[in-house]
């Protein structure tokens, strides 16, 4: 960072970290711990699609080697949906680990917007912890009907999980995911 980004109160991006996606496994045990929430066994990851041969390859390949499904949202981004056992948290969180590297490794790392892992309670709130690819934090969302957050649910959920993962400090950062797959 030059002394003119220091001047105009600029900084400089983080870097993504894809290990990080890792302290979802220890985030998932503390969730156990101390709520009721629960891995769904769901997760995915979102990521602006490229036209072109080498990217539909890419996509194929992680297709049949995770054995992921694909949907296109409102917005046109293309998600890849993960499914495993519930109690198979590090099994899934390895299949996101996987795609996002993948899609990196190969120079696709600009076009990644985010991972999130599901969650629900046994009175049917579901929750996300999500993973800001371009920020390298994570924040929960915690969606209920007609488009609405449950803001309390995610602050105690910030509560619970801010030793287990580097959560976002900017709440205007914490991007509704809405219908997004394994929410």
């Amino acid at each position: 960072m030059g002394l003119l980004d220091v001047l105009l109160g600029r900084s400089k991006p983080v870097r993504p970290d894809l290990d990080q996606l890792f302290g979802l496994t220890s985030a998932a045990i503390t969730l156990r711990a101390a709520s009721e929430l629960r891995p769904t066994g769901l997760g995915s990851v979102c990521f602006a699609a490229v036209e072109g041969g080498a990217f539909a390859e890419i996509q194929q390949d992680l297709h049949t080697l995770l054995a992921t499904e694909s949907s296109r949202d409102s917005y046109g981004y293309t998600w890849l949906l993960s499914r495993h056992d519930p109690e198979d948290t590090t099994g899934l969180v390895t299949d996101l680990h996987a795609v996002n590297s993948t899609l990196e490794q190969h120079g696709f790392g600009p076009q990644l917007l985010c991972s999130l892992v599901g969650f629900a309670d046994p009175e049917g709130r579901s929750l996300a912890l999500v993973y800001l690819y371009k920020r390298g934090s994570f924040y929960p969302f915690a969606p209920l009907p007609g488009e609405k957050r449950d803001n309390a649910l995610e602050l105690q959920v910030k509560a619970l999980v801010h030793n287990d993962l580097r959560l976002e400090d900017d709440l205007s950062r914490w991007f509704p995911v809405w219908g997004a797959p394994g929410l």
